[in-house]
């Protein structure tokens, strides 16, 4: 029962943050961007678009909470395609240096969560084949 309260828990909040990050940087472009400083209207442009696709990745997560039991797979891939987002992050850290500390933060948590999210992803739909 615990692992299905945090599967379902961090679902939701990994949902509702993709989707107010998301929204933040089509609102805000490049001030939303910690350290970005005046990167110019094509980082600019850039950046509101990934915006948008981050946010329909939280909507994503928040159909996936929507769902019983919560489907294992999907929440797997979705987690794989946040682990992907930390090895570009690794791999621009590895081309450039280190970036604005808050970015650290970042591939930090999205270092961190996707093997909480394998571990969690099947638990409730192992407790739904136990119940029936």
């Amino acid at each position: 029962m615990v692992r299905i309260k945090a599967l379902r828990g961090l679902v939701l909040a990994m949902g509702y943050a993709c989707v107010a990050i998301g929204l933040y940087h089509v609102l805000l472009g490049n001030a939303a961007i910690p350290g970005a400083g005046a990167a110019g209207t094509t980082v600019d442009s850039l950046g509101r678009f990934f915006g948008a696709i981050f946010a329909g990745y939280g909507i994503g997560w928040l159909w996936v909470a929507r769902q019983s039991p919560v489907p294992a797979t999907v929440v797997r891939w979705l987690a794989g395609v946040f682990l992907l987002g930390a090895s570009g992050r690794l791999l621009s850290l590895a081309v450039h240096g280190w970036p604005h500390w808050f970015q650290v933060v970042l591939t930090v948590i999205e270092l961190v969560l996707p093997p909480v999210f394998f571990w969690l992803a099947d638990a409730e739909e192992k407790a739904s084949r136990a119940e029936g």
